[in-house]
């Protein structure tokens, strides 16, 4: 796993991958921990601002002011990116527990993103990973049998 950590490295918040093919849509209420799971389809990106509000639903309740709107602006660069860059489904899976967040987002290509100094003559692209880095507590990159996973986490009580 190549994991970028600040503030003491990722903790054992605990999200699970989902698998394609598994239930899609759903938020359920797991031994005081929400979680929410979508199914993304290909090339789809109406299914960013959908996740969008469902994970604003999910984190409704969660964290200090201001953190679920960086969790959902995350969220939101890792969808698009699994969904401009890959060709293929992708699937997002948020974890609430009493103590943080964690978010991944899976797709099915092995290409690791980059991250990069955007170029500054483009003034909507190549920010997504570089917005990643600077705000979440940790992220990282785990690789699958087929694909890949781009998580972040967040603790609910940083400033």
């Amino acid at each position: 796993m190549n994991s970028q950590a600040r503030g003491g490295g990722p903790g054992t918040i605990g999200a699970s991958s989902a698998k394609a093919g598994e239930e899609t849509d759903t938020i359920t209420e797991r031994a005081h921990a929400s979680q929410l799971r979508r199914r993304l389809g290909r090339a789809d990106l109406r299914a960013v601002p959908e996740a969008r509000r469902e994970l604003r639903r999910l984190l409704r309740h969660w964290g200090r002011p201001g953190r679920s709107e960086i969790a959902e602006l995350l969220a939101t660069e890792l969808v698009t990116n699994a969904l401009v860059h890959t060709d293929e489904d992708a699937v997002l899976t948020a974890v609430v527990l009493p103590h943080g967040l964690r978010v991944e987002v899976r797709d099915f290509v092995a290409r690791r993103p980059r991250v990069c100094a955007p170029d500054t003559r483009e003034d909507t692209h190549g920010r997504g990973m570089v917005l990643v880095q600077s705000l979440a507590d940790a992220w990282g990159v785990r690789p699958h049998g087929v694909g890949k996973s781009v998580w972040f986490e967040l603790g609910a009580e940083a400033a």
